[in-house]
């Protein structure tokens, strides 16, 4: 139960002082913007204490309100007002609001802050310091801000969902895209595949198609006929057959041979 805003400021900075670096639980986000969420410092009915770390090695402290705080557009306002005017941003209105001490006091340096629907922000973090947790205590306002408190106490309806507000992932990036200058060299690199390929598959398989011309055949034998041959002189002649007594009047005449004189007939 609150009792009073002098009391929780006491009270809240008591446990400020006190904070202990416990391991994320179920719920918590493990990445908030440009930082890693590495071990939950506190968790207080306003919101969350984060230990973080960025891409430089630098640990900030992150605070980062309950879902029921979140929705709540009175409280969620509250915590973005502490925000804007310990922020560097605003300019010479928030030195002139501090110079006049109507701003934050002892407020830590803000490094970066989200004001979306689950607002966070970060502050460098120093052990044993305040840290992020500075801008809960506005969060949660009780009682009367002058005198002091009269009436009935009151627990705002948010305060039962203390469950992170964890920011939603930022949405899928769009589809890379190619200049036309590129999509015509892809394109004329796919034609030169398709040509080369089917150039491949006709050497391969339209050449076995065609039908082969039958061989020429062998010319004819040529055949030149030669005169017999003619005996020479110097043949030994055969003796001609001797007739026998029967065959007198059949007596066959020797065969001349060249150079041989038949003489005259008589």
């Amino acid at each position: 139960m609150v009792h009073g805003t002098v009391t929780v400021s006491r009270m809240t900075r008591c446990a400020f002082m006190s904070t202990v670096a416990t391991p994320l639980q179920y719920g918590d986000p493990s990445r908030l913007g440009a930082y890693v969420v590495q071990a939950r410092l506190q968790a207080l009915p306003t919101g969350f204490v984060y230990l973080a770390q960025d891409a430089d090695g630098r640990a900030v402290s992150i605070a980062l309100l309950t879902r029921g705080a979140a929705l709540d557009a009175a409280a969620r306002e509250r915590f973005l007002t502490s925000v804007r005017q310990a922020s560097p941003r605003g300019g010479v209105r928030g030195w002139v609001a501090r110079a006049r001490g109507r701003g934050p006091v002892g407020a830590p340096q803000v490094i970066v802050t989200d004001d979306g629907p689950a607002p966070w922000v970060a502050v460098p973090y120093t052990p044993g310091g305040l840290g992020a947790a500075w801008f809960l205590e506005s969060v949660l306002v009780s009682g009367t801000l002058i005198g002091e408190t009269h009436g009935p106490e009151f627990v705002p309806y948010w305060l039962g969902d203390r469950v992170p507000a964890v920011p939603s992932p930022p949405p899928p990036a769009p589809p890379a895209t190619e200049t036309r200058r590129a999509v015509l060299v892809a394109l004329s690199v796919l034609v030169a595949l398709l040509t080369l390929t089917a150039a491949i598959a006709w050497l391969l398989l339209g050449r076995g198609d065609e039908v082969m011309p039958p061989a020429r055949p062998l010319p004819p034998t040529m055949f030149v006929p030669t005169p017999p041959p003619l005996p020479s002189p110097s043949d030994t002649l055969k003796p001609s057959p001797v007739p026998s007594p029967g065959d007198s009047d059949m007596v066959s005449p020797r065969p001349s041979l060249p150079g041989d004189d038949e003489g005259e007939p008589i």
